[in-house]
Formats: structure tokens, C-alpha cells, sequence
């Protein structure tokens, strides 16, 4: 199935309209070619768009090579017709011309400058220059971080005040999005307390990613106020179970939603 999608078209517009209905799911592909085959994203991105996931995340890995990325992406956009979003873990060998937009993270925690706005001072002429449509995202990694969590001052599973205080401050500063992280392959996911509070707090919708392996924490993470659920770790690890969680959240309907909620 080759993807038509041109870069003219506006990512967040296709985003911002699918919320309207239902919550999301993302589905990130992790571009590290020491672990990642590109057979095998062929098919799981065909698997996962016929499943009803939304868009399609690629890297977050420090083993990113630029050729590899662009190698992905294409094979991406020959599998499936859906959006995909540069998740990018530095700008030097995150940034891709074949992407159709690229979440312009803030870490919003960071202890190093560089993740805040170095970084992506480098990455933006790229960005321009590609043609590349940027989404400001205002990203906070909560405990346990894992890989990602050692460029954050962590937030604590507990600190519920200091997550929302993160999660206005990216709202006003103009971010389009908030994303509580609490890092690839973590061994449990954000606490539903602080997404239920972060997002009774903000009028942004509101991404949740790490840790989420089964239907039932991507259910729950919902029901908490998540818009938009990303699941990485699992898609390498159990295709299947990835179609199931991604099932799950289909089958939730907005309307429903904010009565639980």
C-alpha cells in the first residue's frame, strides 16, 4: 500500500479531528538497525494500521544512523497510508526528509539545557529546510525514566503537583501537546493518579507512553484522561499482543469516556 500522504497536509489537523471521536494510539518503531529488521516493520506497521492505530512514531534510539532512518521511513510509507511523526532522540540523526512531521520535543524536566533547547535549535533549520511539519510537545519523563530518564531530573511517581506544574507550563509556553513519559521498556507505566489529575489540570490532549504491555493498562490509561496512547517496546517483542492493546483502545468511545471520567 504506498502512502499518498504529501507534506502539505497537516498532521496535527488529522489529529486534533480523529480525537474528537475516539482516543489514539501511536505506534512507535524504534530505527536502531542493531535490533530492528526492516521485514519485519514492513509487516507489523501493515498489521498495526489494519488493527486501527493512527499514526506511525519512529526513533527514540541512541543506535539511530540517518541512512537506516531514511531506509525505514520509506519502507514505512510503501506498508501503510498513515501519518509518520519524527520521534527524534537528537537532531544530528533523528531528522528525516521522508517524514510527514516531527513532534518538536521540549523536555520539559531536563537537567541539561540541550534537551530543552540546544538540540533543537540544531534540529530546526533541518526541519525547515525539509519541508518537515513541526508539533510542539512539551515532554516530561516520570519515574522509573529508564535510558531517557537520565537527561531528566525524574519526577517521582508520587509528585502529582510537580507533573501538572510540568504540564501547564508547556501548555502556555504554546506546546500542542503534553507527553508524560515514563520511558521505553519501563517496568510499570505513568500512575493513573497523576494522568487523571495532569489532565483534569490542562486543555491540551494529553500523550501517555512507556510500560503500557497489556489491553488493560492501555484501557485504564484512558479512562485516567490519556487522549493518546504510544506503545514501542511491545511492537518489537509481541505483534500480536501490540494488535490487541491497539484493538482496546479502539474500542473506546469518547462520549463514554468523559461520563467515567
Amino acid at each position: 500500500m504506498k502512502n499518498t500522504l504529501k507534506k502539505s497536509r497537516s498532521v496535527e489537523k488529522y489529529i486534533m479531528k480523529k480525537l474528537k471521536n475516539k482516543p489514539l494510539h501511536f505506534s512507535l518503531i524504534d530505527p536502531d538497525p542493531s535490533k530492528t529488521k526492516i521485514e519485519y516493520v514492513i509487516d507489523a506497521v501493515s498489521k498495526l494500521e489494519d488493527a486501527g492505530t493512527d499514526a506511525i512514531m519512529v526513533g527514540g534510539s541512541s543506535g539511530v544512523k540517518n541512512s537506516f532512518l531514511d531506509k525505514v521511513i520509506i519502507s514505512i510509507k510503501e506498508s501503510c497510508s498513515l501519518p509518520i511523526i519524527l520521534f527524534p532522540g537528537n537532531p544530528e540523526t533523528g531528522v528525516s526528509k521522508h517524514a510527514h512531521a516531527v513532534f518538536f520535543l521540549c523536555l520539559m524536566n531536563s537537567k541539561d539545557m540541550r534537551f530543552a533547547t540546544g538540540y533543537q535549535s540544531i534540529g530546526a533549520r533541518l526541519i525547515k529546510i525539509y519541508g518537515i511539519e513541526p508539533i510542539p510537545v512539551g515532554y516530561i519523563i516520570i519515574e522509573p525514566g529508564m535510558t531517557v530518564g537520565k537527561n531528566a531530573e525524574l519526577i517521582k511517581r508520587d509528585e502529582i503537583d510537580k507533573a501538572i506544574g510540568y504540564a501547564l507550563a508547556a501548555q502556555y509556553m504554546g506546546m500542542r501537546l503534553v507527553y508524560l513519559e515514563a520511558g521505553s521498556g519501563a517496568y510499570e507505566p505513568v500512575p493513573l493518579e497523576m494522568i487523571k489529575a495532569v489532565k483534569h489540570e490542562i486543555d491540551i490532549p494529553l500523550i501517555v507512553g512507556g510500560g503500557i504491555k497489556t489491553e488493560e493498562q492501555a484501557k485504564n490509561a484512558i479512562i485516567a484522561g490519556a487522549d493518546i496512547i504510544v506503545t514501542g517496546t511491545i511492537i518489537e517483542k509481541d505483534i500480536k499482543k501490540s494488535i490487541e492493546i491497539v484493538k482496546a483502545i479502539k474500542s473506546l468511545k469518547r462520549r463514554k469516556l468523559k461520563n467515567k471520567r
